[in-house]
């Protein structure tokens, strides 16, 4: 059963950077596609973006050219970078592994905690 801890997270100003961070334990991490997911107040989770086993990457077109994603398969982490910040990305940051890209949160039962990413002046 995988495990998903999620940090980084915290008030930052429209512009600004944060790194978020996920630890996956349990299953064989270098196999998995690693996903971030976020869910503002109000509104459905929503994907944001993904890194295959292999480095592929890809994004949700509202982060596109703002945030990166990463994975340290030694550290069993995964990274997502944000830069250029606003206050819609304001949300709760999750993360998830599986074996595909989805963009459907719906596809996974199980969650983390998720760490709160806050854009504001």
């Amino acid at each position: 059963q995988v495990q998903l801890e999620e940090s980084g997270g915290g008030l930052v100003q429209p512009g600004g950077s944060l790194r978020l961070s996920c630890v996956v334990s349990g299953g064989i991490f270098g196999i998995y596609t690693l996903a971030w997911y976020r869910q503002a107040p109000g509104e459905q989770r929503e994907y944001v973006a993904a890194i295959t086993n292999s480095g592929a990457t890809n994004y949700a077109d509202s982060v596109k050219g703002r945030f990166t994603i990463s994975r340290d398969n030694a550290k069993n982490t995964v990274y997502l970078q944000m830069n250029s910040l606003k206050a819609e990305d304001t949300a709760v940051y999750y993360c998830n592994a599986g074996h595909t890209i989805t963009e459907n949160p719906a596809d996974f039962i199980q969650w983390g905690q998720g760490t709160q990413v806050t854009v504001s002046s």
